[in-house]
């Protein structure tokens, strides 16, 4: 059976109805339709586990997009522009934003009240580097490492241990999630630093 074999039925215009799964191979004699049923459903699971895959690939990808736009948008290179020069530059990139955010991807995880709970404890404390980045850069930065590091078994400094026991409490998706934005704003703050 294999489920690449997979076609779309299709009306008279043409329109895509419903996936039509075609079984290679002669059926097994020894295998009840039951079981052959549970094989193909077997298969479209992998198939959507890699739709999911690829998905939340294309949602990182957004929001490094977006965070790189944001990076230039405040880089030092913006105060050497003349106003028209600023304003044309502000104005390209604003319109690049505005078309990376056409772009709505959603990728649902399915939580209990204890790991949303969690999740939105973890937001907060994330929320709070984003509010003290401007102010205390390389106070945020210590602060993303001790996240990061709770985030990790091998961790290679301190962590902090009230947002550990938060990021504990969320789905595995969630702290791979969490990981990957926390190491977006590490990377933040590197190239912020780095242009300004």
């Amino acid at each position: 059976m294999d489920f690449d074999n997979c076609q779309s039925v299709t009306d008279a215009d043409n329109e895509t109805l419903l996936p039509h799964i075609v079984e290679s191979g002669p059926a097994s004699p020894q295998k009840s339709p039951k079981d052959r049923l549970v094989d193909l459903l077997d298969q479209v699971e992998i198939h959507v586990e890699r739709l999911r895959r690829d998905a939340l690939k294309l949602e990182e990808e957004k929001d490094t997009l977006l965070t790189t736009l944001d990076t230039l948008r405040n880089s030092e290179m913006m105060v050497e522009l003349n106003e028209r020069e600023r304003d044309d530059v502000l104005h390209h990139t604003e319109h690049i934003a505005n078309r990376c955010l056409t772009v709505d991807i959603l990728v649902k995880t399915t939580r209990d009240h204890t790991q949303e709970d969690a999740l939105h404890q973890v937001n907060r404390f994330i929320d709070g580097l984003v509010v003290n980045l401007q102010s205390d850069p390389f106070g945020t930065k210590s602060r993303c490492l001790a996240f990061m590091n709770a985030c990790s078994s091998h961790s290679h400094g301190a962590a902090d241990k009230n947002f550990e026991t938060a990021i504990l409490g969320c789905t595995l998706d969630d702290q791979k999630r969490v990981k990957k934005r926390l190491q977006g704003l590490l990377d933040y703050i590197d190239q912020a630093a780095h242009f300004g």
